[in-house]
């Protein structure tokens, strides 16, 4: 049968593929929600008591000009509105300097006295009204979005909108950090909001407790600005992701947005709003598990390149697509699973949590399901102590029980939350590399051998880590000025720097190119400035291309053999006293000889694995 897989992949790049767009007609973005103005609150909730307070404070002013006092010599006299203003002012605020401009008379004082006791009251109801008002919670969110507005437009970099700040936002939130990458959250817990002030972040977050159905909101998150980079839809509520995905789409079309759902119907309308990508947790764990029964090669070499760098390579185990499947779930990840196991030819017995332990004699496959980690624990220790060689799949909901999962020693444990994340990350921070994983999950185990052998040889056994490539002046300005007279292929940048003979533990991924993408490149492909490559190696690999990057005098060494001084003095010298450069011989590559054609289709980039080029659309 065909690899089911092919139904689990999208292909963006392929021209023709899409149906027709939404039609759309340009709308400003929302930013304005209710009661969002701080300082119309503050008016509105302090008119009464300022109102009172400007007529106590002027009848009490006008009052005492009225009022006839005597000057030093005992003439009448009364007071200026200024004069008048002025004692009132320094009165009501306790300062006392005393009577002025002369003593005043016992009418006067009289005034005075009923004047201060009045300010005071209602000063008193004034200062007690702003104390309640700072109390009051809508005025407090009212301030923290202000704030919130504030700091997201001094955001002068990309950044990407997080929606939804549970487990896999953390994830997703902590990662971007980790790399560099500014992000703003929105969540509905103001528990989750005041958490992320706890994280250990390095970059200022910006978080703000609202709801992100409503437009306005994304607009305050920074939607509108130029420098949003996109949405990560990452709620566990459904329809939360999808209004955040109709958002994207219908009023910045331009933006990335990817979403998690956890029902097909729900994918389904994401798609229609022409979602970038759509994580349904669920059914991608049940088509990796129809992967790792039909090609389990495959399963594999994705589970090893997508897991964190420095495991060992997993163990492969067949034949599991040979007998009867028990599921033991409830909710919709029972749903999902049964309905991609019986899609691949697959005999599927399905149980349910409530009724007790299932019969699992003579089943190949065991799959506890159901939304507590206790009860999959137990289900999965009954499992195999009546069938020691079942294939044990559990789902775990909580990340508190990862030490009682290792220690259990499963097959295969599904985290939807980590899921999530993780494919969420490589579409964000190395989409290149993902679109590499995407074509290997649609390859034959032949394929997938070869490549694990090219990989075990050149980088060992533990998973390598990702590092992409951009050959242009900011980020390799030593190979483009090589480039703009000379010819360098692929090989020459897994040479070492110290010793040309001696390869990088690297091996390359894809090459783009003028908005085409070759995955598995030929080593004997002419690198041209503006192309782009990723990479999987050790750690130490990136740091030894780097100066291949950088460094001329390495350029010249790897590319031609040639030792060269890095000073400018001992490069005239050296000049001077040599004949006049001819060109190098092409050297041969760390997996074979190099020639500077361009790569042939269905060239070969491994022992078995064929590259294959596809064209990416912008």
């Amino acid at each position: 049968m065909g690899n089911p897989l092919l139904m689990l992949t999208t292909r963006p790049w392929r021209r023709g593929s899409r149906r027709p767009g939404l039609r759309r007609t340009a709308v400003p973005v929302p930013t304005q929600t209710p009661s969002t103005d701080a300082v119309f609150l503050v008016l509105r909730r302090m008119r009464a008591p300022l109102v009172v307070l400007i007529v106590v404070f002027a009848i009490s002013l006008f009052g005492l000009s009225l009022i006839e006092g005597v000057d030093g010599q005992g003439r009448p006299y009364r007071m200026t509105v200024f004069d008048a203003f002025y004692f009132m002012s320094y009165t009501a605020t306790t300062i006392g300097f005393g009577e002025l401009p002369y003593s005043f008379t016992t009418t006067q004082r009289l005034w005075v006295t009923g004047s201060i006791y009045s300010s005071v009251i209602v000063w008193a109801y004034a200062i007690g009204t702003l104390f309640a008002l700072l109390q009051d919670q809508s005025f407090r969110e009212a301030l923290a979005t202000q704030r919130f507005r504030r700091r997201v437009g001094r955001i002068h970099e990309p950044f990407w909108i997080i929606t939804g700040y549970g487990h896999a936002g953390r994830l997703v939130g902590r990662a971007l950090d980790e790399a560099g990458r500014r992000f703003v959250v929105v969540d509905t817990s103001r528990l989750r909001v005041e958490a992320l002030e706890a994280d250990s972040l390095v970059i200022d977050v910006p978080a703000l407790q609202a709801d992100a159905r409503s437009p306005a909101v994304l607009g305050l998150a920074g939607l509108g600005h130029p420098n949003c980079a996109g949405v990560l839809a990452l709620s566990s509520d459904d329809e939360a992701n999808l209004a955040a995905v109709m958002s994207v789409r219908l009023l910045r079309p331009q933006l990335s947005v990817i979403a998690r759902c956890a029902r097909r119907a729900t994918a389904e309308h994401m798609r229609e709003f022409e979602a970038h990508a759509v994580i349904n947790p669920y059914d991608r764990y049940g088509a990796y598990l129809v992967l790792a029964l039909h090609e389990p090669t495959t399963y594999q070499l994705v589970t090893w390149l997508t897991g964190p760098a420095g495991v060992p390579l997993p163990p492969r185990r067949g034949g599991l697509a040979d007998g009867r499947w028990v599921v033991c779930a409830d909710t919709q990840f029972g749903v999902e699973v049964v309905a991609d196991l019986r899609a691949a030819g697959l005999e599927v017995v399905t149980a349910d949590p409530a009724d007790g332990d299932p019969d699992v004699t003579g089943a190949v496959g065991f799959v506890a399901g159901s939304d507590q980690d206790t009860g999959n624990l137990s289900m999965a220790a009954h499992a195999r102590l009546t069938n020691p060689s079942v294939f044990l799949c559990i789902r775990q909901e909580s990340p508190v029980n990862n030490p009682l999962l290792e220690a259990f020693d499963l097959d295969s444990v599904f985290i939807p939350t980590e899921l999530v994340a993780r494919e969420t990350l490589a579409r964000v921070i190395t989409p290149l590399y993902w679109s590499f994983i995407e074509h290997a999950l649609t390859q034959r185990d032949a394929w997938s051998q070869a490549l694990i052998d090219v990989i075990l040889q050149r980088c060992g056994p533990r998973a390598p880590v990702t590092f992409p490539v951009t050959l242009d002046a900011v980020h390799a300005p030593a190979i483009v000025r090589w480039l703009r007279g000379h010819d360098v292929v692929l090989a020459d940048l897994l040479r070492h720097p110290e010793d040309r003979e001696q390869p990088l533990a690297a091996v390359p991924l894809v090459l783009v190119r003028r908005e085409r993408c070759v995955f598995l490149p030929d080593l004997h492909t002419p690198l041209r400035e503006d192309d782009v490559l990723v990479f999987v190696g050790r750690s130490h690999a990136e740091a030894d291309m780097s100066d291949l990057l950088f460094v001329d005098s390495t350029v010249i060494y790897t590319a031609t053999g040639r030792e060269v001084p890095q000073t400018w003095l001992w490069r005239v010298l050296t000049r001077r006293s040599t004949p006049a450069d001819t060109p190098a011989d092409t050297p041969a590559g760390p997996l074979g000889d190099a020639s500077a054609t361009d790569p042939p289709a269905g060239s070969q980039a491994g022992p078995t694995a064929a590259a294959t080029d596809v064209t990416v659309e912008k």
